[in-house]
């Protein structure tokens, strides 16, 4: 990896959904490290440019290039293997399971073992399954979560389960992730908490981050770099302190009380 490489461009991505453009001509390139920040209104096209980046979405025109490489219209699991993982607005745990086994869940595709050497169960399956719980345990304790790790996700607090979340696309070892609203319906108390979250894996894993989020607090707070789209289209990128003043941002989406925050 060079230093200030490029580890993700979109060029010129155009979606459209029949005679509506979600995303317009939406350009940008993103740094080995960097954690950047993408707001604007409901609507405006922000999880749509993640669906084409994930696979989720085949781009209507553009290219999505992760390392120099051409990823446009792979299908998701695919993507996901090369390095690229992400969350999602809701969370999306299986709430039945213990948080440890939410994790668990992303080490299967890179397990051995059949159907037939679960039923055995052979040395390998003991093998991989002993993998697995160890390394599991050692990810959720990265993170601050292995007081919880047998407990039933669906009884945590919503903070924690958002982090949960979070480990659980850990697991896959992206080099990039993207953050979709990670702090939607937190209190301003765990809003906080979760920025000093997303630092540490920042640091920890050595990730780049791309991060979709609503709550100023947070965006403003941890991102460097922000770019705001309104109706699919970009119309600014700057600091926190430039887009707090940038007068199209405040007509369009920060509203006046941005001036006096």
């Amino acid at each position: 990896m060079v230093q200030d490489s490029v580890i993700l461009s979109l060029q010129n991505l155009t979606m459209r959904f029949g005679g509506l453009v979600a995303v317009r001509e939406f350009s940008m390139d993103i740094r080995y490290g960097e954690l950047v920040g993408l707001i604007g209104p409901n609507g405006a096209g922000k999880t749509t440019i993640f669906n084409m980046i994930t696979g989720h979405y085949v781009p209507s025109e553009g290219r999505v290039l992760f390392e120099g490489r051409d990823i446009t219209g792979l299908p998701p699991w695919k993507i996901a293997r090369l390095g690229i993982a992400r969350t999602f607005q809701n969370i999306r745990l299986c709430r039945e399971m213990t948080a440890l086994e939410n994790v668990l869940i992303s080490f299967h595709p890179r397990v051995r073992s059949t159907v037939f050497d679960a039923l055995l169960p052979t040395p390998r399956y003991v093998r991989e399954e002993r993998w697995m719980r160890e390394r599991g345990l050692e990810l959720l304790a990265a993170v601050g979560l292995e007081r919880w790790a047998h407990f039933r996700a669906g009884a945590l607090p919503y903070g924690l389960q958002r982090r949960v979340e979070i480990a659980r696309a850990l697991a896959t070892q992206p080099k990039l992730l993207l953050l979709d609203e990670p702090a939607a319906g937190m209190n301003p108390q765990e809003a906080q908490d979760l920025m000093g979250f997303i630092l540490k894996i920042r640091e920890t894993f050595g990730l780049t981050i791309f991060l979709i989020e609503h709550v100023m607090q947070v965006v403003m707070g941890i991102c460097p770099r922000i770019r705001v789209i309104d109706f699919g289209v970009s119309i600014a990128e700057g600091t926190p302190e430039e887009i707090k003043r940038h007068p199209k941002v405040i007509e369009a989406y920060l509203g006046e009380e941005a001036l006096r925050a």
